[in-house]
């Protein structure tokens, strides 16, 4: 049997988008031979993945794995709600945002862990595209843990447990009750999924969206004529309404529509029997930031019928 180089595996993967057991499997059935490689491989079903890569997938389902004190969320994206919606990619889901908790929510490392004893989680998914025939994607993973305390978790528009379109971590920092602890954090996640905070803190507001807020209101308020000294406080009673809006601690609770989360914080530690501070918050929405293309239908009939 001829020995397989990796070198060679790899440019085989890399040209039908199979994954490498597989593409070991194809040379090691073909002698090395890398154009049977390939055909062999096409024969299998196993080389259509690479023809989807181009494709925009922008739908797709949100995964939340936790435990106690860490949790993991992941987002995995298909064409369509179709897909989503069916049984082998959801379990794809759920089995990334379990193996995401283990890599502590690192991307790279929860697409090289194993989802079998034969395939890794990338090789997973590309039979998985190649038997659906959709371009489907691990587009993003992050996770949280707290000692002591917990993280929660929400999911909203849920099409399974911990499988949905929007999905939330919170972990909170407390030696208080665990489960006085849980009801507070899923109240705190459903606020993040409603209100969509930018940062916790605002120190942890990115300086270039500070910046870009603070010009904007600096020209609507020399737009009134009025004196620098008072263009300068204008500026700044709306950088503080835009905190309200936009810092999680800074915003009014959801919940009851009047509280500050700061102050949610401080009155749930007497319930607690123990100070809470939220260390950080992962709020993931299907597709948001992802471009999605327009297509003119007419346009596309016009040019299968060579009219156009």
């Amino acid at each position: 049997m001829a020995t397989i180089p990796a070198g060679m595996v790899k440019d085989l993967r890399d040209k039908t988008g199979a994954g490498m057991m597989d593409c070991k499997t194809a040379l090691t059935e073909t002698n090395a031979d890398f154009e049977l490689a390939v055909d062999w491989l096409r024969k299998k079903g196993l080389a259509k993945a690479a023809k989807k890569a181009g494709r925009t997938a922008a739908e797709g389902l949100i995964g939340i794995a936790t435990q106690t004190d860490c949790g993991a969320i992941v987002e995995v994206n298909s064409e369509t709600d179709f897909v989503a919606r069916g049984g082998e990619f959801q379990d794809y889901v759920r089995r990334a945002a379990k193996q995401a908790l283990e890599e502590e929510g690192e991307l790279e490392r929860l697409l090289l862990s194993p989802f079998d004893d034969r395939q890794t989680m990338a090789e997973a998914l590309t039979a998985l595209v190649a038997k659906i025939g959709e371009n489907m994607s691990v587009r993003r993973s992050a996770g949280l843990a707290v000692s002591p305390g917990v993280v929660a978790s929400y999911v909203h528009n849920a099409v399974a447990p911990d499988l949905g379109k929007i999905g939330v971590l919170v972990a909170l920092e407390s030696a208080g009750n665990v489960d006085a602890l849980q009801r507070l954090g899923k109240q705190l996640a459903m606020h993040v999924a409603a209100a969509n905070p930018l940062a916790l803190t605002p120190d942890a507001v990115p300086p270039e969206t500070i910046a870009r807020e603070r010009s904007i209101y600096e020209d609507q308020a020399r737009q009134t004529g009025k004196p620098e000294g008072v263009i300068a406080k204008m500026v700044d009673g709306r950088m503080r309404k835009f905190y309200e809006e936009n810092v999680l601690l800074s915003q009014i609770f959801v919940v009851d529509g009047e509280t500050p989360v700061s102050k949610v914080l401080e009155n749930a530690s007497k319930d607690v029997g123990a100070p809470v501070r939220i260390t950080g918050f992962v709020r993931f929405a299907v597709g948001e930031g992802i471009d999605k293309p327009t297509t003119d239908f007419a346009a596309e009939v016009r040019a299968t019928a060579g009219t156009s």
